[in-house]
C-alpha cells in the first residue's frame, strides 16, 4: 500500500494534545530509554517500523504497539515521527486499544503488530492546525474499539482518577482520597490498581506529569510548568520527565506546534 514520504523534519515541530480521556504526542524521536508510563500506549510508526524492547528481551522490529500500564519498554525509532497515544482510565481500558493493531504478537506483556491504524496518528502529526481538531479526532478513533472494551468499571476509583486529574498534588495521599470515596486505605489501593493497571502513587505522578506538560503545551516555561503540577522545581520535572519517557523533555516539549 502505497504511503507518503516523510515531511522534511525541519518543516514540523513536535506535536501534543493534552485533553480528556487521552495524552498524545507525535514527533520524531530517537532513542528512549527504559521506562514505564503510568497510562496504555498504543505506538505507531508514521513513516515505517520502529524498535522496541520490552522488559530486557530482545530488540523486535514493529510497526505498531501496545504497552499496558507500568510496562517496562524502550524505543529506538532512529530520527523517524512516531506517534503515541495514551489512553487514561475511564469506562474503557487498555483493551480498547487492541483493535487498533493489526497481525499482532506478543512479548514480554506487550503486543506488537505489523500494520494498524497509523494514517489518523500520521494526519494530526501533518496538519499545522492539528490542536483544532486533535481532540475530536482522537475521540473518533477510540469510540469503535472503545465500545468493544467496555466493561462495568467501579465508579470510585474513577472518582478518585478524576480527583487526581483535576489536582495531582504530591500531598493528596490514598488515605485522604479513601475516605472521600467511602473505602479503607488498603482496600483503594488494592482496587485502585485493579481497575488502573498501576498503583495509586505511581498514576498520581502520571496525573503531574500530564498537567505539567499540558501547561507547556498552553505557553508555560519549564519552571512555571513545573510550578503549576506540584514539582519542587525545574530540576524535579526534568528528571521525573526523563524517568517517565526515557528522554530529556527537551526531546518532545521544545519547538512546539501550538
Amino acid at each position: 500500500m502505497y504511503e507518503p514520504a516523510a515531511p522534511p523534519g525541519a518543516a514540523l515541530g513536535p506535536f501534543w494534545h493534552v485533553a480528556g480521556a487521552h495524552t498524545f504526542f507525535a514527533g520524531p524521536l530517537r532513542y528512549n530509554a527504559a521506562h514505564q508510563h503510568g497510562a496504555p500506549v498504543y505506538l505507531a510508526g508514521l513513516y515505517g517500523p520502529f524498535r522496541i524492547r520490552v522488559q530486557g528481551q530482545d530488540w523486535i522490529r514493529c510497526r505498531t504497539a501496545l504497552v499496558p500500564a507500568g510496562l517496562l519498554h524502550e524505543l529506538d525509532v532512529d530520527g523517524a515521527p512516531l506517534g503515541v497515544l495514551y489512553l487514561e482510565p475511564g469506562a474503557t481500558g487498555p483493551e480498547a486499544l487492541v483493535p487498533l493493531l493489526r497481525g499482532t504478537t506478543e512479548s514480554g506483556g506487550a503486543l506488537l503488530g505489523t500494520a494498524g491504524e497509523v494514517a489518523p496518528l500520521r494526519a494530526l502529526w501533518e496538519a499545522r492546525d492539528a490542536a483544532r481538531w486533535a481532540g475530536d479526532a482522537l475521540s473518533d478513533l477510540t469510540a469503535f474499539s472503545g465500545r468493544r472494551g467496555a466493561r462495568p468499571r467501579d465508579a470510585r476509583i474513577l472518582r478518585v482518577v478524576a480527583s487526581l486529574t483535576l489536582r495531582p498534588d504530591p500531598g493528596r495521599s490514598a488515605a485522604q482520597l479513601a475516605r472521600a470515596v467511602g473505602l479503607s486505605d488498603s482496600r483503594l489501593q488494592h482496587l485502585f490498581t485493579r481497575e488502573v493497571g498501576v498503583p495509586f502513587r505511581r498514576y498520581r505522578a502520571w496525573a503531574r506529569m500530564r498537567r505539567a506538560i499540558e501547561a507547556v503545551v498552553a505557553g508555560a516555561n519549564f519552571t512555571a510548568a513545573a510550578h503549576a503540577a506540584g514539582f519542587a522545581d525545574q530540576a524535579h520535572f526534568a528528571h521525573d520527565f526523563r524517568r517517565t519517557f526515557g528522554a530529556p523533555a527537551s526531546n518532545s516539549l521544545l519547538d512546539l506546534r501550538r
